[in-house]
């Protein structure tokens, strides 16, 4: 499993830097400076689990039990609706999809609280 965490944290970091280069070179003349602003967000999430997820696949041999693979799966779960929800909003304009977000926002607290418990 934790080379799964790796291979995913890995795409994910990648992904993470076309996305921010894409709204650095593509997007800065397409979007208001609100809309960049809520892309970059999603962005700056996205790259911070996936580093998380390489934490996970990092500390996962050393750690047994079920909450270390919460973990990883919540980090990605986030990535997924946080981040891609924020990518959504900015691309479309279509402000409901906001309202999704926070959903993402609670798996990257759930992801955190479980590598917290992993730990002991």
């Amino acid at each position: 499993m934790d080379k799964t965490f790796l291979f995913i944290g890995a795409v994910m970091g990648g992904v993470s830097v076309a996305l921010g280069a894409f709204g650095a070179h593509g997007l800065r003349a397409r979007l208001t400076p609100d809309m960049l602003a809520i892309f970059e967000t999603g962005v700056r999430y996205h790259m911070y689990h996936a580093l998380a997820l390489l934490l996970v696949a990092a500390v996962m041999p050393r750690l047994d039990g079920r909450a270390i693979v919460v973990a990883g799966w919540s980090f990605l779960t986030g990535i997924v609706i946080f981040s891609g929800s924020l990518y959504a909003l900015a691309m479309t304009g279509v402000t409901t999809l906001g309202a999704i977000t926070p959903i993402g926002g609670v798996a990257f607290l759930l992801g955190w609280a479980a590598l917290a418990v992993a730990a002991f």
